[in-house]
């Protein structure tokens, strides 16, 4: 196999020979077929070169369940799974969500098994980012709760009264060197920025218009960058909302920030 890390390698083979890590490492001596053995090279290489493993495998494991994915979706990390806890912790079992960008759906597949009679609408201004949400929701059961809408933001919606609004949005600078780094290389450009010189123009936006969207003393959560806290606060302080917080990932990094309507 190309020359790449151990633990990739393993979660490569894991996934070509149909069997968990700690299968390959009771069976080191595993005689692998010729298909196998080309296939794992093959993905071997293109992990070398640097496509994330995520998108070789067309899958990645999320808040305990796998999601389908491709390269029209961000990949889900598990810094996301921080706005998640923090919308369950603010959703009545009957509660209706709003997920704005929803990508691979990950955030609103969530929440919709999570609480089992909720539901909710799904927004995502890219088509191929809807089929991949629409798929996941029906892999786990709860299509029939999720509305999937193309448009930007709140563009598709309409009036509504969500109990909780959520949004992991584009919130990478312009200009950002990560950019061209790592994984971001290979995930679309719009799910990871704006093209605003901050970062938070989405963030505005959201946080504008989820006033008129929003149910008494409903909740709009939503994720940003490791040093944008301070900047996220004033947005929602410009936009009235009250009982703000700021919530760290498991890095103990702040990475959610939430308001809510008195």
């Amino acid at each position: 196999m190309a020359s790449i890390d151990r633990t990739d390698a393993m979660v490569i083979m894991a996934e070509v020979l149909g069997v968990n890590r700690a299968w390959i490492v009771a069976n080191p001596m595993k005689i692998l077929t010729e298909t196998q053995d080309a296939q794992i090279d093959m993905l071997g290489a293109q992990r070398a070169l640097g496509r994330p493993v995520a998108y070789l495998l067309n899958r990645r494991e999320f808040y305990g369940r796998d999601f389908a994915l491709d390269s029209s979706v961000l990949i889900p990390r598990p810094e996301t799974e921080t706005l998640v806890e923090a919308a369950l912790a603010r959703m009545t079992p009957r509660a209706r969500f709003l997920d704005l960008g929803t990508g691979s759906g990950a955030i609103a597949v969530t929440l919709a098994c999570q609480r089992p009679e909720s539901t909710g609408i799904a927004t995502d201004v890219s088509e191929a980012a809807l089929r991949v949400a629409r798929g996941n929701a029906e892999r786990h059961l709860c299509a029939e709760r999720i509305e999937f809408l193309q448009g930007s933001w709140y563009a598709p919606v309409g009036a509504g009264a969500f109990d909780v609004i959520v949004s992991n949005p584009p919130y990478v600078a312009a200009g950002d060197p990560h950019l061209a780094r790592g994984d971001l290389r290979f995930e679309p450009g719009a799910a990871l920025t704006d093209g605003s010189a901050d970062g938070l123009a989405s963030i505005r936006a959201i946080a504008a218009g989820a006033r008129e969207r929003l149910a008494p003393r409903g909740w709009l959560l939503f994720e940003h960058g490791y040093d944008q806290a301070e900047a996220a606060r004033g947005i929602l302080e410009a936009a009235g909302f009250a009982s703000i917080i700021s919530l760290p990932d498991l890095a103990g990094i702040p990475r959610v920030a939430g308001g809510k309507l008195d």
